[in-house]
Parts: C-alpha cells; structure tokens; sequence
C-alpha cells in the first residue's frame, strides 16, 4: 500500500505538467489564430486601398477630384482621437500587465472606446456632409471606392467599440479573469492595427488628396 502511494504521489507532478502544457498549447493556438485574422486583415485593406489608389486617378468622372473633395480639419481631428485612443488603450493593457486594479483598467479602456467614438462619430458626420452636398458612391467610382475603404475602416472601428464593452460587461461579471486579460490583449492587438491603418488612410487619401 505504501509503495501504491509512492507511485500515485509521484504520477501527480507528471499529470500536472501534463495540464500545464495542454493549456499553454491552447493558448499559443488562439495567439497564432488572431496573428493570422490580422495579417488576413491587413491583405484586405492592401487590396481597397490599391483599388482607391486607382480610381482616384482613373474613376473620377463627372465627380469631385480629391483636391476638390477633401479638407485636412475634420481628419486631422479625427486622427488625433485615434492616435489618443491608441495611447489610452496603451496605458490599459501596461497597467493590466503589471498589477493594475480592474476599476483602473476598466478606466482607460473606457476612455479609449469614447475616443474610439469621437473617431467614429466624426467619420459619419464628414460622410453625411459629402451625401448632402451629392457626391454619393453613385457619382463615381473614386466615390465608389473612397465610401469603401473608409466605410470598411469604420466598420472595424465599430467592431472594436462593441468588442470593449462586452470586454467590460465580462469583467464585471465574470471577474479579472486569465480568459478576459487575454481577450483584453488581442482587443488591444487589433485596436493598434487600427491606428496603423488609418494612419495610412489619412496620408494617402486625405494628405495627399488635398495635395495633389
């Protein structure tokens, strides 16, 4: 009996790591997953982007040029807001790493999604303003594609936003958890491609467009 226990004591530490290794292979899966959904993304927005970048030449029609469409006020804004959001979601997931508290965490992620939503609310007022003034997508194909490509930017952008707030309705309820610090990582992961993106949105439709 004593040698039975000796052997079960000993198989206990095997069994352990065992599960240890399983749930670090889960986690490195889920990881590589997401790396994989971004870099998807990224080809996505390549391909609208090349699209634009040719119909901005070839498609305008009896439409707006660029430099005749766009101003550098509202994006220069609404750049900052992301660029800001961008440092605030920073702030979140540092503090998260070292010890923050969830009240503080939960904080800066709100501070983040309002200025997401700052971003946000501009976009559609510009995109209200050129649907006033005619020059919808039907006009042309640089409109065509313009609404896409910044539509499709927006679009994320909204998803992210939704993203942060269930992020915080699980925190409140299913608590500072492994599980939602790692979906508060891969949020954070995507919010920053964001910024990236549009960073060469803004210079390529909106800086060079008016200079063009």
């Amino acid at each position: 009996m004593s040698a039975t226990a000796t052997n079960l004591g000993a198989a206990a530490p095997s069994d352990h790591g065992a599960g240890s290794s399983h749930g670090h292979d889960k986690t490195g899966t889920v990881i590589f997953g997401f790396w994989i959904f971004l870099m998807s993304d990224l080809i996505a927005f390549s391909l609208f982007l090349a699209t634009y970048a040719d119909a901005e030449w070839h498609g305008i029609a009896n439409g707006p040029s660029p430099h005749e469409l766009f101003s550098l006020g509202l994006p220069t804004i609404e750049t900052m807001s992301l660029l800001i959001s961008t440092f605030t979601f920073g702030i979140c997931t540092l503090g998260m790493k070292y010890g923050a508290s969830m009240e503080r965490t939960i904080k800066w992620l709100v501070i983040t999604l309002i200025f997401g939503a700052i971003f946000l609310g501009i976009e559609l007022y510009e995109f209200h303003e050129f649907w006033s003034e005619g020059n919808t997508p039907q006009v042309s194909g640089f409109l065509t594609a313009y609404y896409s490509l910044v539509g499709l930017h927006g679009l994320h952008v909204t998803s992210g936003i939704i993203w942060g707030i269930l992020l915080i309705v699980q925190m409140k309820t299913m608590g500072y958890s492994d599980l939602v610090k790692s979906r508060l990582m891969r949020l954070g992961l995507f919010w920053h491609m964001l910024d990236i993106v549009w960073i060469a949105l803004f210079t390529k439709i909106y800086l060079m467009g008016v200079l063009s």
